[in-house]
């Protein structure tokens, strides 16, 4: 029995651990990079910020999250043969990130 209560406990901590991991996708379309949020339950982050990075870990750009949990900027032409991180951090307190590679940028630049 104390197997069994110890068992539920542990399952309940791992699944609440992660009902609320932030999901984050970046990708390229027209020029630009479009960075995609939500947490793993489906809910949209209210605020947050978005920080890019190039590869050498320079500071780029920081940008607040929009409404939808979204956010678009322009593509720097450098970050073709680079590559990107970008982090992502709610208001919420959770963070992850999403590293564009020099590969995807390049396929969401072929017309």
């Amino acid at each position: 029995m104390r197997t069994l209560i110890i068992a539920l406990a542990v399952i309940g901590w791992a699944t609440a651990s992660v009902a609320h991991q932030l999901i984050v996708f970046a990708f390229v379309e027209d020029g630009a990079v479009i960075v995609e949020t939500k947490f793993s339950t489906g809910k949209i982050p209210i605020s947050g910020e978005v920080r890019i990075f190039d590869a050498e870990n320079t500071l780029l750009l920081t940008l607040p999250l929009e409404k939808d949990g979204t956010v678009r900027f322009p593509l720097d032409p450098d970050a073709s043969t680079q590559g990107l991180s970008i982090e992502v951090e709610t208001s919420e307190g959770h963070d992850n990130y999403w590293v564009l590679t020099p590969d995807d940028i390049e396929r969401g630049t072929e017309n």
